[in-house]
């Protein structure tokens, strides 16, 4: 049976999340924070307010809790962490999915009560904002969110480029080869390029370029053993 999605943020991810989960829900609710200003369309949702105050009774009436998964997109990560805390204090058995932009923000998210952390950083942020949209990167969210929990992102550091011996970042078949999705390249300048970019396909793969990659935990270890060094 599809449940009804509460998706809780009002800003960049909204409505990107919002395409790429609608078919696993037979209902989806957008709140914004009373400080968020919408700047996006609303896509046919009607947009409602809550604060960080609510005792949620006016949701409880609204929806059937047992029927709702909820999302906390927060990007101010001290309220998402105090949402998901203030739902799951009230709502016991709510999975809640939680978006982090690190391993500390992730670790209070788990603390507050979120059943699965959707992970992000500051670096894959607007990568991933971009891009999902895209087939591969549609399947990826949908494995994070509901098939491979473990499925992981990381940055992996390039140190032993010879290895590749001049390939180009599309040249390589990453999930065949290595198992994991290599999303996009980092350069030295902190330029970012999705991997099958044009610019991408013309730059061979140098040290001190940082590939944003999705895997299991042992495969990206495996990984970064093999070209360098990696960081969630």
């Amino acid at each position: 049976m599809q449940k009804i999605a509460l998706i809780f943020g009002h800003n960049e991810y909204t409505f990107e999340i919002e395409k790429n989960i609608k078919s696993h829900y037979k209902k989806i609710y957008i709140f914004k924070l009373d400080a968020e200003s919408v700047s996006k369309e609303s896509n046919g949702y009607e947009i409602q307010t809550f604060d960080l105050s609510e005792d949620w009774d006016e949701l409880r009436d609204s929806v059937n809790i047992e029927e709702c998964e909820a999302f906390c997109i927060l990007e101010d990560m001290s309220k998402n962490i105090f949402l998901t805390l203030s739902l799951r204090d009230t709502f016991e058995n709510l999975k809640i999915i939680a978006l982090s932009q690190d391993k500390e923000s992730a670790d209070k998210l788990m603390l507050a009560g979120a059943s699965k952390i959707l992970p992000t950083t500051q670096t894959t942020a607007n990568i991933i904002v971009e891009m999902l949209e895209k087939p591969m990167i549609t399947e990826v969210l949908h494995n994070i969110l509901y098939e491979k929990s473990n499925l992981k992102i990381a940055q992996v550091m390039v140190k032993n480029a010879q290895y590749f011996n001049g390939l180009y970042a599309s040249d390589i078949n990453w999930s065949k080869e290595y198992n994991v999705t290599v999303l996009s390249v980092i350069d030295k300048e902190g330029a970012t390029e999705f991997i099958y970019s044009a610019k991408a396909k013309h730059q061979q793969i140098k040290n001190g370029d940082q590939f944003v990659v999705v895997g299991f935990d042992i495969d990206i270890i495996k990984f970064e053993k093999l070209i360098g060094d990696a960081h969630e």
